[in-house]
């Protein structure tokens, strides 16, 4: 009798040993431990846009643009990330493209905004105010702070080398004879080698954020950046539905065959108007936008 119960005791803790091991290698095959986010800040992103709103509008040509430069310049150095400026001219206006860069090796991602702000407000439902500039605190602001705040969390171990890029004069279109995305252009011309990926950031801090595919985006890559916002709990902002068709800086890129994405609020009521204010960008939304442009590229480390 004494032997039939030692019998039964140890098949019973060899059972619940069984199940133990069973449920903790179903548990780790379901819940994957997730990228961490790091410390992306969505106040101090908008305390970038409300440093580039003081300056006033960053029209090529003015003090306001100069000032820009220089505070891109000295942020990102300061964030030890190697920094140069890429100067062009159009009809003898002179432009710079704000360049960030940290050397890896193998794969190479460019995430990128326009600072420029446009020179008039030509959208503005009062059309005594459309000779006025536009502040550009979405349009422009808002992905400069992201990508500054980006710069500042981003680890310096990376594997792969990574470019933030802040195009100019991408918002002059149509003044004075000028094309638009004209930073964009002549940096994605001036390509001795191509990058892996391209992510632009456009008008992404709107109070009331949603993100479409935008038409000509590369769909892989649109598909996988809203995958990861998904991840994050963010379907209802990074919405897997077509939207608009947008000549915008990821277009130079895709037409050298670069993958590239325009992540960009286009149903943003105060687009070309004087009415582009700080108040109409969240901090909320900047750090969202932040979260998934980070976690995605986490992601592709994690991936190899």
């Amino acid at each position: 009798m004494k032997t039939l119960r030692i019998f039964l005791i140890t098949v019973l803790c060899l059972l619940a040993l069984a199940v133990g091991v069973f449920l903790i290698r179903g548990s780790s095959q379901q819940i994957m431990p997730p990228i961490e986010v790091d410390s992306f800040d969505g106040e101090k992103a908008y305390q970038h846009v409300l440093y580039q709103d003081e300056l006033g509008p960053r029209i090529p040509g003015s003090e306001a643009h100069e000032k820009s430069v220089d505070y891109l310049s000295e942020t990102l150095t300061e964030s030890n990330w190697q920094v140069s400026l890429q100067g062009f001219s159009q009809n003898n206006v002179d432009f710079q493209n704000v360049v960030a860069h940290r050397q890896g090796s193998d794969k190479w991602y460019i995430v990128a905004a326009h600072f420029d702000s446009r020179q008039f407000a030509d959208r503005d439902p009062d059309k005594s105010k459309r000779d006025q500039p536009v502040p550009g605190a979405n349009d422009g602001a808002s992905g400069v702070a992201v990508l500054l705040e980006l710069a500042r969390i981003f680890p310096v171990d990376y594997p792969y080398s990574i470019s933030l890029v802040f195009f100019d004069a991408e918002d002059q279109g149509g003044i004075n004879g000028q094309p638009w995305i004209m930073g964009s252009t002549y940096y994605a011309d001036s390509l001795s080698a191509y990058p892996d990926a391209m992510l632009l950031l456009d008008m992404v801090g709107d109070e009331n954020l949603n993100f479409l595919y935008e038409k000509n985006s590369d769909m892989v890559l649109r598909e996988s950046i809203w995958d990861a916002a998904a991840s994050l709990g963010y379907a209802d902002t990074f919405i897997p539905q077509t939207g608009y068709s947008i000549l915008d800086d990821h277009v130079p890129f895709l037409n050298l065959g670069i993958p590239a994405v325009d992540i960009i609020d286009f149903d943003y009521e105060y687009w070309h108007t004087t009415q582009d204010t700080p108040d109409h960008v969240t901090p909320a939304s900047l750090e969202k936008v932040g979260h998934v442009v980070y976690t995605w590229l986490m992601m592709q480390k994690e991936s190899q």
